[in-house]
């Protein structure tokens, strides 16, 4: 790969490309673009910055300064320091670079690409593909994924118990910000705990006032309750789900080399540590070659414990935990019927999917406007 060198022609190159961008920027009126023609604009606009993304991560490598990076380009210093690594990345890994210079990805993609790639080579094609493909978050999951389960035979586990922490400070206005880092087994449960009760108290002020707070408020509010010993602490969805191959079990819950223990959604774990929390009754383990739960249903709304703990898994074979089936968030899913219960949707594992609040709010207005609310006459 021929990196930009600081040639005369190279940057009468640049500067060319910036007296464009600054003529474009000054006859840019967005209010007078229609839908189709912003989104082209955005494209392209995005295109430039995945192009600009690449000149200065080769050319900070060679800079080796993370001052003078950020001082030239108005990022953070830590910021800087990430972009310079990722120069060298570059050049170590010319199908990531080449993917950076032609502008199929940014920055921030590559950045994650050559993190998964030093834990699980040969997965650079798959994961451009992928961040061309989905939002930035999905591609984060699944190359954080692909990460953690490649970590998971290299002690990950005692370097996760190393890595808890705790720290908490003041903001500009007062506000105290409490930041923990917990182990996945410690921190699932609570935040399932957490949510679950600021989602009762969001429904209730719904309910009550039709204008409820963000949701974050209520979340706030959940986990002081928590902490003070009054929250409810109950949640209709299972608090914790770990997937553990049957051939783990058998080798005395050492993970094989193929095995498989992880919560689905945030990561993998260490198989005894799933062992001592099945024997407090505070896991629900599932074995991967277990009960088939697919074909168990009913009609009604309450949705019985086998099917939930289905749900939680995620989708087969990767059960990789819940995530809207719209746009893949995974903060607040919530169960949808995908034929709605009136409509005689069954409470069935093949009839429930996941949805964020967004979502599921647009599927709701969606079915109404068709009519898929109305309940059917009694004699069809």
């Amino acid at each position: 790969m021929q990196y930009l060198q600081s040639t005369d022609a190279g940057t009468s190159y640049l500067r060319r490309a910036i007296e464009l961008l600054e003529k474009a920027n000054a006859e840019l009126e967005p209010e007078l673009l229609d839908s189709a023609t912003a989104r082209d604009v955005l494209a392209a606009y995005g295109r430039a910055r995945k192009l600009v993304d690449f000149g200065v991560a080769a050319v900070a490598r060679k800079v080796d300064d993370a001052a003078v990076v950020s001082r030239a380009t108005g990022i953070p210093v830590g910021a800087a320091r990430t972009t310079i690594e990722l120069g060298r990345n570059l050049k170590a890994a010319p199908e990531l670079g080449a993917a950076l210079q032609t502008g199929a990805v940014s920055a921030e993609q590559a950045k994650e690409i050559a993190s998964t790639e030093a834990s699980v080579p040969g997965v650079v094609d798959d994961l451009v593909a992928l961040a061309n493909e989905q939002p930035f978050h999905v591609f984060r999951d699944k190359a954080r994924t692909l990460k953690l389960e490649a970590e998971q035979h290299n002690s990950l586990a005692v370097r996760q118990k190393a890595a808890r922490a705790a720290r908490h400070y003041p903001d500009e206005v007062g506000m105290t910000h409490i930041h923990l880092a917990l182990e996945p087994l410690v921190a699932t449960p609570i935040v399932n705990r957490a949510e679950a009760d600021a989602e009762r108290l969001y429904k209730k002020a719904k309910k009550e006032t039709g204008q409820p707070e963000p949701f974050e408020r209520y979340l706030a509010d959940a986990f002081v309750a928590m902490l003070s010993g009054h929250g409810k602490g109950r949640a209709s969805r299972p608090e914790l789900v770990v997937v553990i191959d049957y051939e783990t079990i058998r080798n005395g819950w050492k993970l094989t080399d193929d095995g498989v223990s992880k919560i689905p959604g945030v990561g993998p774990v260490d198989p005894h540590d799933a062992k001592a929390l099945a024997e407090d009754a505070l896991v629900n383990a599932v074995l991967r070659d277990g009960k088939d739960l697919r074909h168990f249903k009913r009609f009604g709304r309450h949705v019985p414990p086998e099917i939930k703990v289905a749900l939680e898994l995620g989708r087969p074979p990767n059960f990789e935990g819940p995530a809207c089936a719209g746009c893949g968030n995974r903060f607040r899913p919530e169960r949808d019927h995908v034929d709605p219960i009136v409509a005689r949707g069954p409470t069935a594992y093949t009839n429930l999917e996941w949805k964020c609040n967004r979502c599921h709010d647009a599927k709701t207005k969606a079915d109404r406007k068709a009519g898929k609310l109305t309940p059917p006459r009694p004699d069809t």
